[in-house]
């Protein structure tokens, strides 16, 4: 919008511009917070490509640094810097059975921390191959939600299918986040 076309009386900007003359507005800021699909298959591949490096880099260079790549993958992936995420683990027994800190997450996936003694890391079973499938994708502006299963492929070649839901936002920078996890294995009733 030029000046002219704001509040500012014609009478006016005729003394304060030279003929003609309108002041230049620069291009206005979009923020966009919708998630597309492919954001959500994007961000659940990555997290099943970290699980497995995360895996092969405990098994090649030690507890330190599979911690040290875990800690990286938590920062990049959840959403803790936003708040408590609610993540409940496949394998966590009470009283700890929910991970809301970065410091619970770190702990279920590499294990090594004493305030979480159950803990022996989830990511460092030797996991070789996971694959989503989503049996739905809920998108609503900027809210993705899934639910399906990961299969997760051990070093036996044993394949072990875990019931997920996740909840995806977008945080300041348009990056997509986790910030619900909810895992489990399936009911065999």
């Amino acid at each position: 919008m030029s000046i002219r076309q704001s509040f500012i009386p014609a009478a006016i900007l005729a003394v304060l511009l030279p003929a003609g003359a309108a002041l230049a507005q620069s291009a206005p800021t979009v923020v966009n917070q919708s998630i597309a699909e492919s954001d959500v298959l994007g961000a659940q591949k990555a997290w099943c490509e970290a699980l497995v490096n995360i895996s092969r880099t405990g098994e090649t260079q030690g507890q330190a640094a599979a911690k040290a790549l875990a800690e990286k993958v938590i920062d990049a992936a959840y959403g803790y810097q936003m708040g408590a995420v609610l993540f409940k683990p496949t394998l966590t027994v009470a009283p700890q059975t929910f991970r809301t800190t970065r410091a619970g997450a770190l702990a279920y996936f590499v294990g090594g921390d004493q305030a979480f003694p159950k803990d022996n890391g989830f990511a460092l079973k030797g996991w070789t191959k996971c694959e989503a499938k989503n049996s739905a994708i809920f998108i609503a502006g900027d809210s993705a939600t899934t639910m399906g299963n990961v299969m997760i492929t051990g070093k036996d070649g044993k394949v072990t299918t875990v019931d997920k839901t996740w909840k995806f936002v977008k945080d300041d920078a348009g990056k997509l986040r986790i910030v619900v996890h909810h895992s489990s294995l399936p009911f065999t009733g």
